[in-house]
């Protein structure tokens, strides 16, 4: 009895609930993938078994984030895989222009269907003035990601910037690796496909630099993210009008800083479970608020979206509109940025944050000469005042930029700036302090360690690599400690899952 019993629980803790999705910061993550570990490494040379392995555990986690909803992921890897290989396989431009529209066809279509389905039945239901219930879809978690993973396989054979693999094999496991399936780096197949033919090799710094991205990483979602967000942000902007403006313009530099560390907490997790299995991963954050200007944000800020769009949508653009010189410039922000902003949901909110950031850079292009000369008259340029200013400016642009991102409506956003502006109240900033000490230290320090010098996360990781197994081994158990100390009951999955 007391067997059947146990194994009908493991059962059930090892299948699919949408409630329980595996994720990096669950303790169930951390058990299978130890295990997983052992047998990888025990697995040594043997290339083939190792892949199947790694293949088969990024299927099953996939599985455990999305249920049934893997067997997508399967159909898609396999129709960007041969489409790849006819694009390839033709010497004939109108066939490949053919191959890539039906491979640009399948991956929106994939997309939009479980996207964007219900945000255009609402559209149409609002000018036919009609009623149209929502359809019973399913989101299925990280498929912004792989999509565009498998596009960018399919844009470089295209442009003839790489070679198709010739095994499926090798194809679907970098569509599936688990580190990075759900919430990225979306890393280029150019990057990736080759580290699968080397032996894997880990070396001491790898091991210090993952071991200190992977607690950061946790530090940053459970500890900062989730703790903020629960109990005081969501509060704020569920009810802003309950708070004064002191209180909403924390909860905008709150969210700021629980969207920064949710998102770059999870990539710093991906990349350092990565580097323990060989693989390395590109940078997806490179201290965004220290950007001087919103150009150098978006090239600090969820970088391998970035270059995406760079590469894929803005320069196409651009080089089909230089005619139009600067205007050419613009309509090419205006569009990346739009699409941007779709990518990241099915809302005007989204939409809107997208256009803000395109009109914001494409503003800046007239301004850029008058600029320049201004800061030479003043006597400021390239001076470290100017780029404090700059660096001030551009986060206060960026902090509304996100709140229009997380409001729940256009009114939200307007009540919220009515607060600060109409009904600040200085004085509630101490009885804040007093109150929420907690919250207020974990915002400070959150900003604090992040406009700190960039060499100070180096020297870190030198003193964790430095140190020896056994030393390194307590320091990760007392940072899961720590962790444990903040996480809730339930599980707060990572904001970007809904994208």
């Amino acid at each position: 009895m007391f067997s059947s019993i146990s194994l009908e629980k493991i059962f059930s803790l090892l299948k699919y609930d949408p409630n329980d999705p595996l994720i990096f910061s669950t303790s169930l993550f951390l058990f299978l993938f130890l295990g997983f570990l052992i047998f990888y490494n025990l697995l040594g040379k043997n290339k083939a078994a190792r892949i199947l392995l790694l293949i088969s555990f990024s299927l099953y986690f996939y599985y455990k984030a999305a249920g049934l909803y893997f067997l997508i992921l399967v159909v898609s890897a396999v129709a960007n895989f041969y489409l790849g290989k006819w694009i390839a396989g033709t010497h004939r431009f109108p066939v490949k222009r053919l191959f890539l529209a039906l491979a640009l066809i399948l991956n929106i279509a994939l997309l939009g269907y479980f996207k964007y389905t219900n945000f255009i039945l609402q559209i149409i239901a609002d000018i036919s003035k009609h009623t149209i219930d929502p359809l019973a879809i399913f989101l299925p978690i990280g498929i912004s990601f792989y999509t565009f993973k498998s596009l960018t396989y399919v844009f470089d054979i295209y442009y003839d910037t790489l070679k198709p693999t010739n095994s499926l094999r090798d194809f679907s496991l970098y569509v599936f690796f688990f580190p990075n399936i759900l919430l990225g780096p979306i890393d280029r197949a150019a990057d990736f496909l080759p580290q699968i033919d080397r032996e894997p090799f880990i070396s001491k710094e790898d091991i210090g630099r993952a071991l200190f991205l992977i607690m950061l990483g946790l530090f940053k979602k459970v500890v900062v993210a989730d703790y903020i967000s629960l109990n005081f942000v969501d509060r704020i902007f569920d009810f802003p009008l309950r708070y004064t403006g002191v209180e909403n313009l924390l909860a905008i530099y709150g969210y700021v800083l629980q969207i920064y560390c949710d998102f770059s907490g999870y990539s710093d997790m991906a990349i350092g479970i990565a580097l323990l299995l060989g693989f390395k991963l590109m940078d997806n954050f490179n201290y965004p608020f220290k950007a001087a200007s919103i150009a150098d944000f978006w090239r600090r800020w969820h970088i391998s979206l970035s270059k995406w769009l760079l590469d894929y949508l803005f320069k196409p653009i651009q080089i089909s509109s230089r005619s139009l010189k600067i205007f050419g410039n613009v309509i090419a922000l205006v569009v990346t940025f739009f699409v941007c902003g779709l990518w990241h949901g099915a809302g005007w909110n989204f939409i809107l944050w997208g256009v803000f950031h395109g009109t914001l850079m494409s503003i800046s292009l007239f301004f850029k000469k008058p600029k320049e000369r201004l800061y030479k008259f003043l006597r400021i340029y390239n001076t470290r005042f100017l780029r404090f200013f700059q660096i001030v400016i551009t986060f206060h642009l960026v902090a509304l930029s996100f709140l229009i991102f997380r409001a729940k409506d256009f009114q939200s956003v307007v009540d919220m700036l009515d607060q600060i502006f109409n009904f600040f109240h200085g004085e509630v900033f101490l009885q804040f302090a007093e109150k929420l000490p907690l919250i207020l230290g974990l915002i400070t320090i959150g900003y604090l360690f992040h406009f700190l010098p960039s060499r100070l996360g180096t020297w870190l990781q030198k003193i964790i690599t430095a140190m020896p197994l056994p030393v390194k081994v307590l320091i990760f158990v007392i940072a899961i400690w720590i962790v444990a100390q903040f996480k809730t009951a339930d599980i707060q999955p990572f904001i970007y899952f809904q994208f």
